[in-house]
């Protein structure tokens, strides 16, 4: 099977950016840097994490935004993009993720950095933030506030169905004619997409194989958790974090009812909430501005 490659777009005749590697103790990640284009050496580093089941290029026009002091880091999460699988027998648990970032960020960064995480990617960087807050500055999380939580008496229900979905296996792998049908695909799915943004998204999710088309990502991520946290457990860690940190909510987004989520962004002991038009994907589709500006005014204007 063959990865499909995107091809960076140039500027001034070199490419806006670089494919990296970080090769883990257990898998290799891969993802995209954007050079600083005016390198300061006091500019906190910024790694950006995605959603689930989309990859890197989810920050394919933000990330150009911000890059003209910082190095920008995307970062395609295990399972996703062009980065490595988990090993057979292992699953996607949310603690994991947090895992390969601290290992990510304690060989690659000697200072803190800043975190820009959307959707899953948040509640990754929500929970890497509280456990080491040493090592962030500032957080930033796009349509996404802490883990998703279920009652304690959902416990026994929510590992009977992950056990149940690893015994009975992923099925086959779908298979498209072209890139375009796929984009298409992607464009209808739980948090749709337009036609621009899918094709921007799923290119780095595909590979050609013997169904034509067919997606890179791993099957197991659509499995159910094993365990899920207690809204307790969530409000602990949105209590634990420390750096200062920006919530932006979509207006359409997945966090759109605010009173829903009240209790958690008191949580937060340093938030900033802002609140712009669009849909969950508000960074990578439709007019991305308004969180382009928002981003850059609280990681490089107020550095």
């Amino acid at each position: 099977m063959n990865d499909y490659l995107v091809e960076a777009p140039m500027v001034d005749g070199k490419p806006q950016y670089r494919e990296t590697r970080w090769p883990l103790k257990n898998l290799t990640l891969a993802g995209i840097h954007w050079p600083a284009r005016s390198p300061q050496p006091e500019t906190p580093a910024i790694v950006m994490l995605h959603g689930w089941l989309d990859n890197c290029l989810s920050f394919v026009r933000l990330a150009p935004e911000l890059n003209q002091h910082a190095e920008v880091y995307a970062l395609d999460m295990a399972g996703h993009g062009h980065s490595g699988h988990r090993p057979a027998g292992q699953s996607y648990l949310l603690g994991e993720y947090v895992a390969d970032l601290a290992e990510m960020i304690e060989s690659t960064f000697s200072q803190p950095v800043d975190l820009v995480g959307h959707s899953l990617g948040g509640i990754v960087m929500v929970l890497y933030a509280a456990a080491f807050p040493e090592k962030v500055r500032r957080l930033v999380v796009i349509d996404s506030l802490g883990p998703i939580s279920k009652d304690n008496a959902d416990a026994v229900g929510q590992l009977r169905r992950g056990i149940q979905k690893r015994l009975s296996g992923s099925g086959n792998s779908i298979g498209y004619d072209s890139l375009e049908a796929a984009a298409v695909a992607r464009a209808g799915g739980l948090s749709p997409l337009s036609a621009e943004a899918a094709e921007q998204l799923v290119a780095r999710n595909l590979v050609t194989g013997k169904n034509g088309v067919e997606w890179r990502t791993d099957p197991r991520l659509r499995h159910p958790s094993l365990m899920m946290y207690t809204e307790e457990q969530a409000m602990a860690f949105l209590r634990g974090v420390r750096a200062e940190t920006m919530l932006i909510r979509a207006d359409k987004g997945l966090l759109g009812n605010r009173e829903r989520w009240q209790g958690r962004i008191d949580a937060v002991p340093s938030l900033t909430e802002v609140v712009v038009p669009g849909s969950h994907h508000c960074h990578l589709d439709g007019d991305t501005r308004p969180v382009a500006d928002a981003v850059r005014g609280f990681l490089i204007h107020d550095h």
